[in-house]
This record gives C-alpha cells, structure tokens and sequence, in this order.
C-alpha cells in the first residue's frame, strides 16, 4: 500500500510540477522581456487617419453621458473622428440627453443582448468611410492625445493597435487589486511579447483596428461573450499581427465591490475556457504544419491558470512537499514558487509598491476565493450575457427597482 501511495504522489507530483513551472518560466520570460519595452516616437508631419469611435452602452446610465463628452473632447481634428454611441437599454432620458451631442446615437433592442450584436448594428448604421474604427467601453476616458498616439502606430504599418488601458481608480483595496491586474497584463502581455516579436494581447477596449478589416471581422463574430479573444484568435490565425500603444491611454473604471469583481471574471474565465476548448487542437495544427508561434501563443495563455489562483497554489504546494515521500522535493516547489512570484513582482509598476498595497493585500484572499468558487459557476456561463456594471452600483440597483 506504501509503495501505490509513494508511486500515485510521485505521478500526480510530477505532472502538477510540470504544469506549474511551464506556466511560471513563461510568465517570467515575458516579465523579464517586458522590461526592455520602448516604444517607437511619431514621425513629423505624420498623415492623419480619420477615425471612428464606437463606444457600446449597456444600462450604462450612470457613466456614458461622461464618457461621450470627454470622447468629443479629444485633440484630434474634430473633422476627422466621428462618434458613436450604442444605446442598448438605456433610460429614455440618458438617450435624449446623448442626442444633444454632436455625436451619432444608435438605438439598438436585442432579445438577448451581446456587444457583438450591438457593434455590428452599429456597423451597419455608420455613415460615411474611415481609416480606423476605435471601440471603448461606456466607462472608459482617453487621454487628450489618445487619437494621436494612435495614428503614429498606425502610420508605422499596423492593421490592429492596443492602447494601454490604466486604471481611472484605485479608491478601494478592490480596486487597487484589479488596477494591478492590468498593469500586469500590460507588462506580460502586451510589452513583453512585442519586445519578442509576437503580437500583443487585446483586450476588448482602447483598441484601433483598419476600419475594413474591422467590418470583415466583426461580421464573423457571434460571440455572447469575448468577443474580443473571438477577434484576436481570427486575427492571429491569419497572421496579422497586433501592435501594442503603450503612450494611447485609456482610463478603465476598476471594480469595487466584491460581487462585480466575481461577474467580471466568471465572463472571463467562461470565455477563456470555452475558447481554448475550441481552439486547442487548431493552434497545434497550425503550429506545426504552418509555423504560426503566434496563434499557437494565444491559445497557450488560455490554458494558463489565473494568476491569482496561481498565487495561492505556489505556496500550498511547497507545504505540501514537505510531507515525506511527497514528490518532487521541497527545493524543486521552493524554485517555482520563486519564479512565479518573481514573474508577478517584476511586472508590477513601480508605483504601486506604495502604502496603499498593504491594504489591498489584505483583501487579497478574498479575491482568491472568489476565483476558486467561480470554477463551480462556469457551467452554461458562455452562453449568456452576463453585465458588469460601472458608477454607482448602489444608485443603479435602486432605479432598477423603481
């Protein structure tokens, strides 16, 4: 019985340790590279790209008003970017309000309704041509010199840009956790794989694509939910590939509250579980058989574990290592829980390593066990739309019920 015990933990050791540490030495790679990230400066007398800019708004009451002005507010040629709102359930009076903008609304009703169905309404009652199509999500505030930043990446060749999306908050520990998620993202994803030649990540907001290669695109896109790693996924298959714009800022409304926090990644574990599911057995396919590292690249990250499931299970697996006849020993566990935590340290900006990191610290936990109920929720979660909402979510909830 000694023995089957000793051979079982030293299988299901090894195999878990195999996992981990593939996953970390990535990570760190990534980290480190994306270390040395400089971004190319705009060339004098750069063409200007005329723009479009769609900004989908779902019972976003409390935030869209806000974010349509401070869109029309960009320093940009007012001649050369249009904008346009999706008004997707929103109050009668919000609408009549965002009429009175010199802005383009259009007023969509879907029995079940997905950002994809509503940018492709859009789509199809946008008036006049374009160079390059901006989607934002109705919380979202560029910097003044978002546009700009973003026709000096588009000047250089690309066909589809990320823009750096930051927190616009961090007034709560909550908050502050999913500002720091981003930067990570950020660091990982986007700055260290471009500094390796692979394409950035994007994320579903703050992004440019070439107006015509966005309507092709969106037209083949049925997603209820991630949307956007449908479109990544189409877009590295066909090896296009995907710039990053660290200095085109976009202000992203981090989460407050502890049940927005779980909406938001049960959409994004459902959405990167049933991609993968889809995808897997493609991206080995065209790994081998057509060299695409870039595809191939984006489906490995869906099989990643959260992070934040990550930094609990380092640990418990080293304590676990120092049981006896536990299998690989304790020094091979201390190793990768080291280079997962380095990954994680060096990708984090520097000013967030302040006094305020404490106490989001503490509510860290918290976090991780919102994540690991959420493997038990995920049944069925890709087939329906779920909403996180923005602004007051105390305020929101009492006019639904009005």
């Amino acid at each position: 019985m000694t023995e089957i015990y000793v051979l079982v933990s030293l299988i299901l050791g090894s195999i878990v340790f195999a996992i981990l540490l593939i996953q970390v030495v990535y990570l760190l790679i990534f980290s480190v590279a994306g270390i040395f990230y400089r971004e190319k400066p705009g060339q004098k007398d750069e063409r200007l790209n005329s723009f479009i800019i769609y900004i989908p708004s779902y019972k976003e009451d409390a935030v869209i008003l806000k974010t349509a002005e401070e869109a029309l507010k960009l320093d940009y040629p007012s001649d050369l970017f249009h904008v346009v709102v999706i008004a997707d359930s929103l109050q009668p009076t919000t609408i009549e309000s965002l009429k009175t903008l010199p802005l383009q609304v259009v007023e969509v009703k879907f029995e079940k309704s997905t950002k994809a169905k509503a940018l492709n309404r859009a789509i199809e009652e946008t008036r006049g041509s374009f160079d390059i199509a901006v989607v934002f999500d109705a919380d979202n505030v560029a910097a003044g010199d978002y546009l700009l930043r973003m026709n000096s990446a588009f000047n250089r060749g690309f066909k589809v840009v990320q823009g750096q999306r930051t927190a616009k908050n961090t007034d709560t520990p909550m908050a502050l956790l999913d500002a720091i998620s981003e930067a990570i993202n950020n660091h990982i994803f986007r700055k260290g794989h471009r500094v390796l030649g692979l394409s950035s990540a994007i994320i579903g907001s703050g992004m440019g694509l070439d107006f015509n290669l966005y309507k092709s695109l969106m037209a083949k896109i049925k997603a209820i939910g991630g949307f956007d790693k449908e479109m990544e996924l189409n877009l590295l298959k066909d090896r296009i590939l995907i710039d990053y714009s660290e200095s085109a800022v976009v202000y992203d409304e981090k989460v407050k509250q502890t049940e927005v926090f779980e909406k938001q990644r049960q959409r994004w574990l459902s959405a990167q579980l049933n991609y993968l599911r889809h995808h897997a057995l493609s991206g080995l396919v065209y790994l081998f058989t057509r060299g695409n590292l870039d595809y191939f690249d984006k489906v490995f990250q869906m099989a990643i574990i959260p992070r934040v499931m990550l930094l609990a299970l380092l640990p418990l697996c080293f304590l676990c290592s120092l049981f006896p006849g536990e299998a690989p020993s304790f020094s091979y566990w201390l190793a990768v829980w080291i280079i997962g935590y380095l990954s994680i340290i060096l990708a984090v900006p520097a000013v967030y390593y302040n006094k305020k990191l404490i106490s989001a610290l503490v509510r860290l936990p918290s976090g991780i066990f919102s994540t690991f109920k959420l493997l038990f929720k995920l049944k069925g979660a890709n087939r329906t739309f779920i909403h996180t909402p923005h602004g007051d979510v105390t305020v929101k909830q009492k006019n639904d019920k009005l």
